[in-house]
């Protein structure tokens, strides 16, 4: 196997009482793209601070191409920080012309709708556009690897489909990508998925691997509102997806009791578990000591 491009191994952070991460360990490889997954406050930026060096780890080792992370190695890198890392005072076309500028390159060119804004002031573009004006600036110098920290954050659904498309454009050109994020239906355009909750790594592989035979109830009737605050008023962990009922962690036969003893007359069906299912368990399972 190949050295990979980015690797954390063994990673620690505490911050007072509070163990933000605990060991974990992950890497990348050229042209594919990794998925840190978890809630938010699951620890995935502060993985990705002591990857890029900007934080120390209590325990452990991160390595850029090979290497600690250092100034010269986080050359090779483009990086999308959760806050985007635009200066809001200045427009788009200066934004990118600063970036090319401290990687010692030519300034992309803005083409359609950030073509449009390029004399704007950051601060007076829609989200949207911010974060394809932070793409920009994080690719212009071609970079070995990207590490994106919650890219997607905020942006409507066809805006984030573009920015995939890019990431996938840069994973087909043999780029690493490293990318966080909480929304769980995006785990379907990574190669590979990391699964954190609490600090720690709770599932890792296909999106497969990490559901495995984990199985949902479903649970059929008109009376969905009330379905759904009964088993949520007995700890039963529950989702709405449109108006479908869906029980996770129970037995059929727990759900149907559940609603009889509410009033309720209601058919429930095992069905596949989603990733966010599976999520929402390995998230509520007690911490080993």
């Amino acid at each position: 196997m190949s050295a990979p491009l980015l690797a954390v191994d063994g990673l620690v952070k505490s911050f007072g009482a509070n163990r933000a991460v605990d060991d974990v360990s992950l890497r990348v490889d050229p042209g594919e793209v990794v998925g840190l997954l978890g809630a938010n406050g699951a620890g995935k930026t502060t993985v990705i601070r002591m990857l890029l060096g900007l934080l120390r780890p209590d325990e452990g080792d991160a390595h850029l191409f090979g290497s600690p992370p250092s100034l010269e190695s986080r050359r090779n890198l483009g990086y999308v920080p959760q806050g985007l890392g635009l200066y809001q005072e200045l427009t788009v076309a200066e934004n990118v012309a600063f970036s090319a500028q401290a990687y010692d390159t030519t300034p992309a060119p803005l083409t359609g709708a950030l073509a449009d804004v390029a004399d704007r002031l950051v601060s007076q573009v829609p989200l949207g556009l911010q974060r394809r004006a932070a793409f920009v600036c994080a690719l212009q110098h071609r970079p070995q690897a990207l590490v994106l920290d919650e890219p997607t954050s905020g942006v409507d659904p066809l805006a984030r489909a573009r920015l995939w498309d890019t990431v996938r454009e840069q994973a087909d050109a043999g780029v690493g990508v490293l990318v966080t994020t909480h929304y769980m239906q995006e785990a379907r355009q990574c190669d590979r998925l990391v699964l954190m909750s609490r600090g720690r790594v709770v599932g890792r592989g296909s999106e497969r691997d990490i559901v495995g035979d984990t199985v949902a109830v479903l649970v059929h009737t008109d009376q969905w509102q009330r379905a759904f605050q009964t088993l949520d008023a007995a700890g039963v962990p529950v989702t709405l997806a449109g108006r479908d009922v869906r029980a996770v962690g129970v037995e059929a036969a727990d759900v149907a009791g559940q609603l009889a003893r509410g009033g309720l007359d209601a058919d429930v069906e095992r069905v596949p578990a989603t990733i966010d299912e599976r999520m929402t368990l390995l998230a509520r399972a007690p911490v080993a000591s």
